[in-house]
């Protein structure tokens, strides 16, 4: 049986607090680009894209970020050829482990000279051994190393987070 944290409706919540967040932190801005990590990391970028609309003023787009973390060196794809510089990118993933994934995920975006770069996890996990700082979390929680967190998706919907 599966030891959920979080229900679809408290992802939902969350999702929509972090869409404000976002609009705070980023008043006066034209454009947010939120790169999502595949794969559930591009379902929650499409859904803050969503929740944003009635709240950010400006221009949302979606981009999908590959991360290749089985070979080395790691590879990472961007399904657009975009333009970063003088960009908010928003870093998207569903779950913030390591901060390992996050740091190879942000690679792309520094040849480009971003106007900023954040980041965000629906949830955060407290043992980071990289030193990647998530700026807007959807839910904390300190667990032993040999546990591990599963986001579910089912289509466009994040349904519910349980931890093994």
């Amino acid at each position: 049986m599966k030891k959920y944290i979080l229900t679809y409706e408290q992802i939902e919540k969350k999702l929509q607090r972090m869409a404000y967040e976002i609009a705070e932190q980023n008043v006066g801005e034209e454009k947010l680009l939120l790169a999502g990590i595949k794969d559930n990391g591009v379902v929650i970028a499409h859904r803050l894209k969503y929740l944003l609309k009635p709240v950010f003023k400006g221009e949302v787009t979606v981009t999908e970020l590959g991360v290749d973390d089985k070979r080395f060196p790691r590879t990472i794809t961007i399904d657009t050829a975009l333009n970063f510089e003088k960009q908010v990118v928003i870093v998207v993933d569903d779950v913030a482990n390591s901060g390992k994934t996050m740091l190879y995920a942000l690679q792309p975006f520094l040849k480009d000279q971003p106007k900023k770069i954040q980041t965000l996890a629906l949830v955060d996990r407290t043992h980071k051994t990289f030193p990647v700082h998530t700026d807007y979390i959807g839910f904390a929680i300190a667990t032993t190393l040999q546990e591990h967190i599963f986001v579910e998706v089912d289509n466009d919907k994040v349904t519910g987070a349980w931890l093994e």
